[in-house]
């Protein structure tokens, strides 16, 4: 190969940056030239094309969210969108891809290599942690220490008015931002997608809590599927406790942001140059992963389709170290 395309695309994560830093630098340490493709698949189709250097890429590694932008894009759900896509790629002389993002990424990227065979390799960018074929996805460790942060916080005032607060942090399908940052965090309760906590045992645990002298709690809530979950929960608790002052606290958005912590910028460095060398190697339709220290490959087919199962060791850590 002598030219190819790097791109992030789907919810930004921090530590993208460094892993475009380190995919650019890798590829043109091998001789080959890179251009970024701005905002995703929709750049694609609009060819939205912008050459990088090593240069251009200096400063970024600290940087949260992504200098590449990122957008949805309908009309690369479409044969005819990504038609479109395809010819600007050949018109641009570029050979291969590399994709930085989640599961919607790399569903259109496999779709797209059946159409039109273009060579991809993906780096797994979410801050869910939720794709199969990796122990940990670039952005998850910050947005749990962003969350961890805010908990902190909270929990100061939860401690000076003897308050319950139910935190609600990201995690529509996945429950790993909640379980490690509320381990981190102390919560006396965590809900997650996995395990489907009823109101009931929240009102019991919060009941055995206050038995044992608690004056305060924090639950951690994962927001789940349905929006505003965690506002029903509160409403069911105080009608069963109403002597509990109860508050809920949505995190939201802001656990997407901010520097990327050191372990996500080493992780994501890490899959950047692997995802490179791969591409040059001739791999294609596979995600870069790291599993037990170790770089690893897996179908894009498999890396959205086979679940990621949570690890029932930390599940019950929250219940032994919250009595």
């Amino acid at each position: 190969m002598k030219k190819i395309a790097v791109f992030t695309s789907g919810g930004d994560a921090p530590g993208m940056n460094a892993c475009v830093r380190a995919a650019v630098r890798s590829a043109i340490y091998n001789g080959v030239e890179v251009v970024g493709i701005i905002r995703g698949y929709k750049g694609m189709i609009e060819g939205d094309f912008q050459p990088l250097s090593s240069h251009s890429v200096s400063n970024i590694i600290q940087k949260g969210g992504t200098i590449l932008k990122s957008a949805r894009c309908e009309e690369f759900k479409t044969k005819e969108g990504r038609a479109k896509a395809y010819d600007q790629l050949v018109k641009n002389g570029i050979e291969g891809l590399i994709a930085i993002g989640g599961d919607g990424s790399f569903t259109g990227a496999d779709l797209f290599l059946k159409d039109f065979d273009i060579p991809t390799i993906g780096c797994p960018g979410t801050i869910d942690n939720d794709l199969y074929g990796t122990d940990y996805t670039i952005g998850f460790d910050t947005a749990v220490n962003t969350a961890l942060d805010a908990i902190d916080k909270i929990r100061d005032t939860a401690d000076s008015h003897d308050r319950v607060f139910m935190i609600e942090v990201m995690g529509r399908n996945s429950g790993y931002i909640a379980v490690q940052s509320g381990i981190g965090g102390g919560a006396e309760l965590v809900m997650i997608p996995e395990y489907q906590t009823t109101s009931e045992e929240v009102i019991h645990a919060l009941s055995k809590g206050k038995e044992n002298k608690k004056a305060s709690s924090i639950v951690v809530v994962a927001e789940g599927k349905v929006a505003g979950r965690v506002h029903d929960i509160a409403k069911d608790v105080k009608e069963a406790l109403p002597h509990f002052d109860i508050r809920v606290s949505t995190l939201g958005h802001i656990q997407r942001g901010g520097k990327p912590s050191a372990l996500d910028r080493i992780l994501a460095s890490r899959m950047g140059v692997a995802a490179a060398e791969a591409l040059l190697n001739g791999r294609k339709n596979e995600m870069v992963g790291i599993i037990d220290d170790k770089i690893v490959f897996t179908p894009f087919s498999d890396a959205i389709s086979k679940s990621k199962p949570l690890n029932d060791d930390l599940v019950k850590m929250v219940n032994v170290l919250s009595i």
